[in-house]
């Protein structure tokens, strides 16, 4: 299958199989991941209109973090993109605060959390005392998210495959 997705995703005209014998795959992803038709039969949706897979990143501002015991963590302030790649590098959750005074700020890395569009909002596999423990900062002192130290002990912490690899 030669076709311009896999020029695009791969740089280059040649599929790459990583699949099953058999498997025709859907689309060739960076580094020769795929997806494959029978993985993921569900992802692809033709109802009308955006989401729950492909949503503008300003609709998501704002909404609940919750754990899975559905306690509320926080609010997800900024949706962070690396920019030279098109990632969704991090979700920035805001905790405590009144009016974005005193907030403090934790970039999730995207992986760790996972939607949940019955409930309307993200759902993180993290207890409130994790939380508390977890690496933060706050608005006026932002971290470096660029510096690969960082981003490594950041997804380290949240269980989390980076984004890059």
């Amino acid at each position: 299958m030669n076709d311009i997705h896999d020029t695009i995703k791969t740089g280059t005209t040649s599929p790459v199989r990583t699949g099953m014998p058999g498997e025709e795959p859907l689309t060739t992803g960076a580094r020769g991941r795929g997806m494959f038709r029978d993985e993921r039969a569900d992802y692809w949706d033709d109802k009308q209109g955006p989401g729950p897979r492909v949503m503008a990143a300003d609709t998501l501002t704002g909404d609940d973090v919750r754990n899975d015991a559905d306690d509320k963590l926080g609010e997800l302030a900024h949706v962070m993109i690396d920019v030279p790649t098109g990632r969704v590098a991090y979700g920035v959750l805001s905790v405590g605060g009144f009016l974005g005074m005193g907030d403090k700020l934790f970039a999730i890395p995207w992986a760790a959390m996972r939607l949940d569009p019955e409930a309307r909002c993200f759902r993180l596999n993290l207890s409130k005392d994790q939380l508390k423990d977890a690496p933060g900062f706050d608005k006026d002192a932002w971290p470096t998210m660029a510096d690969q130290r960082w981003a490594e002990q950041v997804h380290a912490y949240y269980h989390a495959i980076p984004y890059w690899a």
